[in-house]
């Protein structure tokens, strides 16, 4: 999985063709920003509120939840397999994560997506 800041600054297609030649499948989670390199195993899209979506096609679209200027129903016409919502981490996190799961409930076609290791303190 290639995520943290933006991969797709760093990953290119000599290195994706390095990596598969290793036998490795290549997993990304990207803000959305920037075209899609040849050769991505899984695309995960996860856009950020006011910057501009160039990815609209992927296996996932996640949407860390709630985001000012950022409406979830607003991307259901793109073309991913899954749609997840995210709670965003931080001192709102319980109702963040209420929130998600009175979205889902009411939007069945998104599903939940939780950061496990963060409910369970795990550093």
């Amino acid at each position: 999985m290639c995520t943290g800041g933006e991969p797709l600054l760093q990953l290119d297609r000599p290195l994706i063709e390095a990596l598969h030649a290793r036998g490795f499948e290549i997993a990304i989670e990207t803000n959305g920003t920037i075209a899609l390199p040849p050769g991505l195993d899984w695309v995960c899209v996860s856009p950020k509120a006011g910057a501009p979506l160039v990815v609209t096609a992927g296996d996932e679209l996640k949407l860390v939840v709630p985001q000012p200027g950022l409406d979830p129903i607003a991307f259901e016409g793109l073309d991913f397999h899954r749609f997840s919502v995210q709670p965003m981490d931080g001192p709102e996190r319980a109702g963040n994560t209420e929130w998600a799961i009175r979205f889902c409930l009411a939007h069945p076609r998104w599903q939940l997506s939780l950061q496990t290791h963060k409910m369970t303190g795990i550093r």
